[in-house]
């Protein structure tokens, strides 16, 4: 017979009372890995003075900048690929916040300032087989995952070229076909029990995979997030999720949305690991990524990540942050995951020369150019075109098994032999 699994995340041990040992796992004791070299000490306190409410930080803002933790995984050119796919990832931003500021954009944009480690390195981590589906911030997941840049552009600017033809004005665009990828959902939480569900349909067909997703630190206290985590760990499905903990929730601090220390200790009710990572370290994250991933494949079941880090922007374009005490972007400014990767590369590892740096630097801005100019370009939809692809017509949703057809069971039963649908999801 094959060996029980070990549970994740946890040491079992027997205690003993007058002498006597006690039953088998009377006693747990839980532990959760934390891979950052620094730990912030401060805390965000709400202030009332009359009718006004307002934030102030407490704590050390002055500590140094720790180093990027060395990758157990990633080679040289490894590291300088993820390096020019989060610049990527920032200018694209910059020129979509250059584009609204000159009215070619329809509605609004959503800025992940801060946070391209995490989006981009956690990305880089998936095997081409494998699904994402990322968020309104990870739009640098959608380049990791062969996405262009003119694409989100034109998406924004509902052109008639962009990936849902002028019908959306933000993120709502996905590719089950090429790039495995689920269209994002606005209502917080209901993406993770979905990637469960393509964790479970690729099971059917035979295959392990994993299926990464994001939420924050304000979406993750929705109860779908833990009925589809919870699912996904009690049927073994390789979920990866990431905790994105970027301290806000809109203009709600951490400290008023949940009273544990740290998100991943989660982790610890559903059975499976939790680990804690700094989200400004792209080596942290994708090593932890990695490893969830190959946890994934082996059929282990989910793993739970917590990013820390900030969003240093508001919510949207439209919202100046100006709950957030200065001091506090302050601080995470000076842990500026580009800066820090630009930092490692160039003076810690030496293997970009400055000069090769600024000309790395120099071509992303010229695809980035181009493909602002190509987005531009792109005309806006004939509003004739407005009937097209509102009814499912030639089969226009017809989805094959990707990976082979779902193993069945024939019926023993009385009667002519019919076969069933496999019901036993383990």
């Amino acid at each position: 017979m094959p060996k029980p699994k070990p549970k994740s995340n946890s040491n079992h041990k027997s205690a003993s009372r007058n002498g006597k040992p006690a039953a088998p796992n009377a006693t747990r004791t839980y532990n959760i890995p934390d891979y950052r070299l620094e730990k912030p000490d401060y805390i965000v306190r709400q202030v009332r003075k009359g009718d006004e409410v307002r934030y102030e930080i407490e704590g050390k803002l002055d500590t140094p900048v720790p180093p990027i933790r060395e990758s157990k995984y990633l080679t040289k050119p490894q590291h300088i690929e993820l390096y020019r796919w989060m610049l990527l990832n920032r200018k694209m931003e910059q020129a979509l916040e250059n584009l609204y500021k000159q009215g070619k954009v329809v509605g609004g944009v959503y800025f992940g300032l801060g946070q391209e480690a995490c989006s981009c390195a956690s990305a880089y981590a998936l095997d081409k087989d494998d699904w994402f589906a990322p968020m309104i911030r990870n739009q640098g997941a959608l380049l990791v995952r062969g996405f262009r840049a003119r694409d989100t552009m034109m998406q924004y600017m509902a052109k008639a070229g962009s990936p849902t033809k002028g019908r959306d004005g933000t993120s709502h665009f996905g590719d089950i076909y090429e790039r495995n990828m689920v269209s994002p959902i606005s209502m917080l939480g209901d993406l993770i029990p979905v990637l469960s569900g393509v964790a479970l349909g690729a099971r059917l067909q035979g295959r392990n995979i994993a299926t990464l997703t994001w939420i924050g630190d304000g979406g993750q206290s929705t109860g779908v997030t833990y009925e589809g985590l919870n699912f996904a760990a009690v049927q073994d499905l390789g979920l990866v999720l990431f905790v994105e903990s970027n301290l806000w929730a809109y203009s709600t601090p951490s400290e008023m949305q949940y009273k544990i220390k740290d998100l991943a200790e989660r982790a610890i009710a559903y059975g499976i690991p939790g680990v804690i990572v700094d989200g400004t370290d792209a080596c942290q994250v994708y090593d932890s990524a990695r490893d969830a991933v190959e946890r994934a494949h082996r059929g282990e079941g989910p793993t739970l990540i917590e990013a820390k880090m900030m969003r240093m922007k508001g919510h949207a374009i439209h919202d100046g942050a100006d709950y957030v005490p200065k001091p506090l972007f302050d601080y995470w400014k000076k842990r500026d995951p580009i800066a820090r990767f630009e930092n490692y590369l160039v003076n810690v590892r030496k293997w970009l020369t400055p000069a090769e740096n600024k000309e790395l630097i120099a071509g992303v801005d010229r695809e980035i150019e181009q493909e602002r100019e190509a987005a531009v370009a792109s005309p806006m939809p004939e509003p004739e075109s407005a009937l097209g692809g509102v009814y499912c017509e030639d089969g226009c949703h017809e989805i094959k098994p990707k990976y082979g057809m779902p193993k069945a069971r024939k019926s023993s039963g009385a009667g002519p032999k019919r076969s069933e649908a496999a019901v036993h999801l383990k």
